[in-house]
This record gives C-alpha cells, sequence and structure tokens, in this order.
C-alpha cells in the first residue's frame, strides 16, 4: 500500500475577503468610533452567556479588539477568546489569534501536532462571522467601561 501526501488547503480568498469585510462593519456597528486603548464594552447574549469586547491597540489604520466569553461557571477552556486586527484602510477584520493559537497560519498540513484544521483560519473567521450575527441580533445590551 502507498501512502500518497496530503495536498495543501489552498484558502479560498474571495470568499474569506467577503467574511472579512462583513466582520468589520458589524465589529463597527459594535466599537465606538473614536475607541481608545483599554476601553470596552459588554455584550450579552442571554443572562448567562455574555462577553465583553476591549480595545487593546489603536493605531491610524489598525485596531487590535480582544473579544472574551465571560460567562460564570462555564470552565475557562470552553470560554469563546479571540483577537481580532480591523483594518480600516480596507475595511477588513481578521481574526488573528484565538484560543490558544497566538498567531493563526493561513493554512496547516493535516495531521499536525496541534491537531487544526487545515482551513483553521478561515474556521474561525466564518464564526466571528457568526458570532457577530447573533450578538446584533439577539444582544441585549451594550454597556461602555473604561
Amino acid at each position: 500500500m502507498v501512502f500518497t501526501t496530503a495536498r495543501k488547503h489552498v484558502p479560498d480568498l474571495r470568499g474569506l475577503q467577503r467574511t472579512c469585510d462583513t466582520n468589520y462593519m458589524a465589529l463597527m456597528r459594535l466599537l465606538p468610533n473614536e475607541a481608545q486603548v483599554g476601553e470596552s464594552l459588554s455584550v450579552g447574549i442571554s443572562e448567562r452567556v455574555l462577553f465583553v469586547l476591549r480595545v487593546l491597540e489603536t493605531a491610524p489604520y489598525t485596531w487590535h479588539v480582544s473579544i472574551e466569553q465571560c460567562t460564570p461557571g462555564l470552565p475557562v477552556f470552553m470560554r469563546m477568546k479571540v483577537r481580532v486586527r480591523l483594518y480600516h484602510d480596507v475595511r477588513m477584520a481578521e481574526v488573528c489569534a484565538s484560543q490558544q493559537i497566538s498567531t493563526l497560519q493561513p493554512s496547516y498540513d493535516y495531521p499536525n501536532k496541534n491537531m487544526h484544521h487545515r482551513n483553521e483560519k478561515e474556521q474561525v473567521n466564518f464564526f466571528l462571522a457568526e458570532w457577530l450575527r447573533c450578538c446584533l441580533q439577539h444582544g441585549f445590551s451594550t454597556i461602555k467601561q473604561l
């Protein structure tokens, strides 16, 4: 029996770009126009599902924002935690870190020692799009905090 190596995943750049465009528009609806470093806001989806968006860095053309689930009683490893980079000049937002992955690669060989999906970066950006849609449709509060 002959084993062949799997082909490397080729990202769908158009699909990823559409998702990043959508994520940017949704995040800008949640975040203030003139955000300051350290500024945060809370978003509740239900009484027990809460998230905090925090501005980590601001520059003329980019912001870094963290989104973290703060649901009481849920183990830390099960809580959503992502870091998103917003590019204001091209109006795109991409997930640059997720859960325990400090830097997302465009694609991964599979199988790999960390068991990342071949299209991990695309998956987490699609997840962010779904999460943002849920927040905008069902979120009951946003509370600005300094």
